[in-house]
């Protein structure tokens, strides 16, 4: 199986376990988390192209587990972090794991935290080394082996 079959694959996978889990992800740090994972995967490559904002907003009006959370309060919190990233990236990434990490108290969220991360990175059919580095960052923020999203 190529690559990117694998992780389509996954990424479908993904997105089915997090809608199992819809009712368990209704914390303030679950949401914290998942839209700072979205602004670092989206700045992953030191950019914020037009098509990775709309990709984040797509997500943000689609994904039955975000519509947990009022829309205009996610967007504001991902342009949030997308500012402290663009600003500064290495200080930015910082202060954006630190946002993550606020779910690792609940592996359910961290897990969904990574999954919306991989879920983000290969929307656009190309999950890059970038965006993949990221995540596996954030893993490490969440106190998760990276090798459990094959990463």
């Amino acid at each position: 199986m190529a690559l990117w079959d694998r992780l389509k694959e996954s990424a479908s996978t993904m997105q089915t376990q997090l809608m199992a889990k819809k009712n368990d992800l209704k914390s303030g740090a679950f949401r914290d988390a998942s839209m700072a994972m979205c602004a670092l995967v989206a700045a992953a490559d030191g950019t914020v192209d037009p098509s990775e904002r709309q990709r984040v907003a797509q997500l943000i009006a689609t994904n039955e587990v975000l519509q947990n959370f009022d829309a205009d309060d996610l967007r504001r919190r991902f342009e949030d972090n997308i500012g402290k990233l663009t600003a500064d990236f290495d200080f930015g990434k910082v202060s954006v794991l630190q946002e993550i990490a606020k779910a690792k108290k609940k592996p359910a969220e961290a897990r969904a935290v990574v999954q919306i991360g991989i879920v983000i990175g290969g929307a656009d059919g190309d999950f890059d080394k970038d965006e993949q580095a990221v995540v596996r960052e954030a893993c490490y923020a969440l106190d998760l082996p990276p090798h459990e999203f094959d990463l």
